[in-house]
């Protein structure tokens, strides 16, 4: 096992940065996702550690040695693409074993190690075909069986689902985290879906426009982002984002009649529970506040006025697009089995009361508010 290390790790191409000061540690044994849209430096970065790319600025580390200026070949790193690059006019067999013969490996060392791949992915009866009598699915797990068996200290794991179709998606990244488990590898994996991150990730370092904006566990990440950028694309959907303003309001009921911090949004004036106001007091007033779609719920009593404008089924839940008064787009989910609007009704949303429903964002900065763990 290995860890990877980036310092300070810069790569620009002419006048454009596609990876800005990365400073980023892959732990040993951990599978590490690199996430985030297409263009925000995540497989530049990949390619950095593979040595595909030379850096601009930094250094890039495998266990204990500065890879900078090493081969790819002597990285001890094993590449998985998105294209699969099969040799076509080669068996599974021998796709599988070719970085055995590169290396030298005797026959008898080939054979055990290849027969023990395709015993572990599934292969066992397919050794004789080739690419081209595979499916999608069976190509992608010939293409991880030859990572396998260089037993390399790192894989490197370039988005190798993005060509299967959603059903077989969901098998091969169930193989692939049961495959990481089994071997235990520093595993750097990357993607743009968020799903596929937040369901195979130890940690999620979510990157955008080539730099960091925050690395930790999924559950860490959905439930406190950092900024309105990670707030929205963490959730499936992302977070509600509107624009909002901090008031001291009179208490009632629920707050025990003391002075109390409200969030003015939407039309609407909501008291903050006392752990969160508590840790935003004194900041804003403008701020951006960010409501989850599964903390929002319809309610004749709600505080926040709008029509639905699309109702999407989804089997167990259901998700509610609205347009507020202000002209605000807001969804909300809610489970199957609850009371399904049209199109075009008038709506009332309600938040949750729960702290965890409310995340506020200074609006100029767009970072997060408070430091509530």
């Amino acid at each position: 096992m290995a860890q990877v290390g980036f310092d300070g790790v810069t790569k620009r191409f002419g006048d454009t940065t596609a990876v800005d000061e990365l400073t980023l540690q892959v732990l040993d044994g951990e599978l590490l996702v690199l996430l985030g849209s297409s263009g925000c430096g995540k497989t530049t970065a990949l390619r950095l550690v593979a040595g595909l790319e030379a850096l601009t600025a930094g250094r890039v580390t495998i266990g204990d040695r500065v890879v900078n200026d090493i081969d790819p070949k002597d990285r001890d790193v094993a590449m998985v693409f998105q294209s699969y690059a099969l040799y076509p006019h080669l068996t599974v067999a021998k796709n599988i074993e070719f970085p055995l013969r590169q290396r030298g490996a005797g026959k008898e060392e080939r054979s055990a190690k290849v027969k023990q791949a395709a015993e572990t992915l599934g292969l066992a009866s397919l050794l004789d075909r080739k690419p081209a009598q595979l499916s999608g699915g069976q190509r992608q797990r010939v293409a991880l069986a030859r990572a396998i068996v260089r037993e390399p200290l790192v894989f490197l794991m370039d988005e190798p689902l993005s060509n299967l179709d959603a059903a077989l998606r969901v098998q091969t990244r169930a193989d692939i985290v049961e495959l990481q488990a089994r071997l235990n590898t520093t595993t750097l994996y990357v993607t743009h879906d968020q799903v596929e991150a937040m369901t195979m990730g130890h940690r999620i370092a979510v990157m955008n426009e080539g730099r960091l904006q925050q690395v930790a566990t999924p559950e860490d990440l959905y439930a406190r982002p950092t900024n309105v950028f990670v707030a929205h694309f963490l959730g499936s959907p992302g977070m509600n984002l509107v624009e909002g303003l901090l008031v001291e309001g009179s208490g009632n009921e629920t707050t025990g009649g003391e002075d109390t911090l409200c969030v003015s949004f939407l039309g609407a004036s909501v008291p903050l529970p006392a752990e969160v106001a508590t840790d935003v007091r004194g900041s804003g007033p403008d701020v951006v506040l960010g409501l989850r779609p599964e903390t929002l719920h319809l309610s004749t009593d709600g505080p926040i006025a709008a029509t639905v404008i699309i109702v999407e089924l989804l089997g167990a839940e259901t998700l509610v697009i609205c347009r507020t008064e202000t002209g605000a787009r807001i969804i909300v989910r809610q489970p199957a089995s609850a009371a399904r609007p049209s199109i075009g009704d008038a709506v009332r949303i309600a938040v949750d009361p729960e702290p965890r429903a409310y995340h506020l964002f200074d609006a100029e900065s767009g970072l997060r508010l408070g430091d509530r763990p």
